[in-house]
């Protein structure tokens, strides 16, 4: 094995070549048949990033986020929009390069070489798969609360996974051991919300061969529903994501709108109640919310004019979805004080009686939260199946994987494994310690996805872009900025160069010197690599926006903790297996005598 075949290379002239004479769903240099319909536009596309961002992160995560932060939670969207708007012109430059479906994985193929594209293929896998789960988990739980509300209950032992009701029946029956009754339980503030209702369902399932019949039923039911839409065609999936769109847009300006009417600026004061700090906690569940702008580039192939409209479509979705954020925050925190905010509904609950006491909004709101998140899972579940295909043709996959049905025009078979690997953990599985592998997996897509534009501009300056990334000169800037970064701790938060230096937790002295520095090891490997940066760009006046890009997106993933960062490098582990037992032997680059490219 050679170790300079590890990072061989696709060639973009090739690609562009195969694109423009509609070869682009096949293996490089292949003319089977079996092409994808090209039916989306950059309204389109829009859509779909509007449907993927605007979900659970604006109906039910943005309350947690705000009572952290308090109403300076806006900043908190600002600065991550921004860190995805330095990744979405990367992302736009190479739709425009490389118009073929794979997203960061195809395009990591063409700038880094095989192995990390292989990487970023394995964890695009992870983050879609768990993201589909998460929202489907999700989903299952705003439904279920929905048709309570209309006075329809479903058992709860079909409403919840197996693992939380198991040990919730445990922590009750010890409480009841303890001499408590149900009712002194059930009133306990400290005990979880789903331990007593896990109580419940295990108690209250029917028992087969010993088993009892425990399991979150709805997750199924909108996993095969969603899978069958995006597995008939993507005509039929532009069409049902369009109008749920328009109708929870609709929603969400009717709640600026009127909340704003009932708006009190003195809930805005203190603006940042809990400072840095507080905005920064819901970095996890705010970028969450954000990743879906990625999954439009899985639909190159799909798209009539995916160099123009891709671009277009991602810029135009992470806009709106920005300024959306940021109203719906002010309006939440404006008509209530933020620590009241930490609830599962904060857009029906500012309405209430603790608000505005409008209580016929609350149905609407929830009606929408449902199909909020079934727009989000269908973009998601549209995406992963063709990242499947991308890495299929190149042979990384068995090729069974980028077969086309031949009526539906769709990646059948990648379609079909996507539902099961979703809808079967979500039937049985409780997923709410692993979510934020999805937003470590995302950022390190973009990381990616910016470095690569950065390589390219040096490499291929000449390749052909139908959209070029603005190039600011980051010599002298990018200094600075670091400068000021420093400069801006040094005299207003001391106290976190302290923390940082200590190897000590003032909260919990008893923690051992390492048990303290290994949560800050993802934050000195940062630093390190900022000030590496920071000097390629003063020695190679390097483009600004992707060099922000690289800094902002990897920042974020310090947020994210050494634990996510260990369980992320297994996933990561576990792929290189895979890639060296199949993955290098069956690749069709390597198989080629053509020389890569440099």
């Amino acid at each position: 094995m050679s170790f300079s075949n590890l990072f061989r290379k696709k060639s973009i002239a090739l690609i562009q070549r195969d694109a423009a004479l509609g070869l682009s769903d096949h293996g490089v240099g292949e003319t089977t048949p079996g092409h994808l319909r090209r039916t989306l536009g950059v309204v389109d596309l829009t859509s779909f990033g509007i449907a993927a961002v605007i979900g659970a992160g604006i109906f039910s995560t943005i309350g947690t986020a705000a009572y952290n932060g308090g109403p300076a939670v806006v900043f908190l969207f600002i600065f991550t929009a921004l860190a995805c708007a330095f990744s979405a012109f990367c992302y736009a430059e190479f739709a425009s390069m490389i118009p073929v479906a794979g997203s960061a994985y195809t395009y990591a193929y063409a700038s880094f070489g095989e192995l990390i594209a292989w990487i970023i293929g394995w964890d695009l896998l992870m983050e879609y798969a768990i993201g589909n789960i998460a929202v489907a988990i999700s989903w299952s739980d705003y439904f279920t609360g929905l048709l309570a509300g209309y006075g329809i209950r479903v058992p709860p032992y079909l409403t919840m996974d197996f693992l939380t009701a198991s040990r919730g029946y445990a922590q009750v029956s010890e409480l009841l051991a303890q001499g408590n009754t149900l009712e002194q339980i059930q009133a306990m503030s400290g005990l979880g919300s789903n331990v007593y209702s896990g109580y419940v369902a295990w108690a209250s399932a029917p028992v087969f061969g010993g088993l009892r019949l425990v399991c979150d039923l709805p997750a199924l039911a909108i996993v095969v529903l969603i899978t069958t839409l995006v597995f008939v065609g993507i005509q039929e999936s532009k069409r049902a994501s369009n109008v749920m769109v328009a109708l929870k847009l609709a929603v969400i300006v009717m709640v600026i709108v009127l909340g704003a009417f009932y708006v009190n600026p003195e809930n805005w004061s203190p603006f940042a109640p809990n400072g840095a700090a507080g905005v920064l906690k819901g970095v996890s569940a705010v970028f969450f919310a954000y990743i879906g702008f990625d999954a439009i580039s899985t639909t190159a192939e799909e798209c009539r004019n995916p160099q123009r409209d891709l671009p277009r479509g991602m810029l135009y979705s992470l806009i709106i979805c920005t300024v959306l954020y940021i109203l719906v925050a002010l309006v939440l925190t404006g008509m209530v004080n933020h620590q009241s905010l930490q609830v599962g509904d904060p857009l029906a609950y500012v309405f209430g009686p603790e608000g505005a006491n409008i209580p016929w909004i609350s149905g609407i709101i929830a009606v929408s939260a449902v199909v909020a998140m079934s727009t989000v899972l269908l973009v998601f579940q549209l995406g992963q199946p063709r990242i499947w295909m991308a890495m299929s043709r190149d042979g990384l996959l068995p090729k069974i994987f980028s077969s086309i049905h031949p009526r539906f025009k769709t990646p059948w078979f990648s379609t079909i494994i996507t539902g099961i690997v979703v809808a079967v953990p979500s039937l049985f599985m409780n997923l709410t310690e692993v979510t934020d592998l999805t937003s470590i997996g995302t950022l390190f897509a973009f990381v990616l996805v910016c470095g690569g534009v950065l390589l390219l501009n040096e490499s291929n300056p000449d390749i052909e872009r139908k959209f070029r990334t603005p190039y600011i000169n980051s010599q002298y800037i990018a200094p600075l900025l670091l400068a000021i970064v420093w400069l801006s701790l040094f005299i207003f938060n001391p106290d976190a160069i302290r923390s940082f230096l200590s190897f000590t937790d003032e909260a919990n002295p008893t923690l051992g010197a390492w048990e303290v520095a290994k949560h800050k090891i993802p934050l000195f490997v940062y630093i390190i690599s900022s000030f590496v940066i920071v000097y390629l760009c003063f020695r190679r006046k390097l483009s600004l926006i992707p060099v922000l890009g690289l800094m902002s997106c990897g920042y974020l993933m310090t947020e994210l903790g050494i634990t996510n960062w260990l369980r992320f490098s297994l996933w990561l582990a576990v792929g290189l297996i895979i890639y060296f037992l199949y993955g290098y032997r069956h690749s069709k680059l390597g198989k080629q005598d053509t020389p890569a490219d440099t």
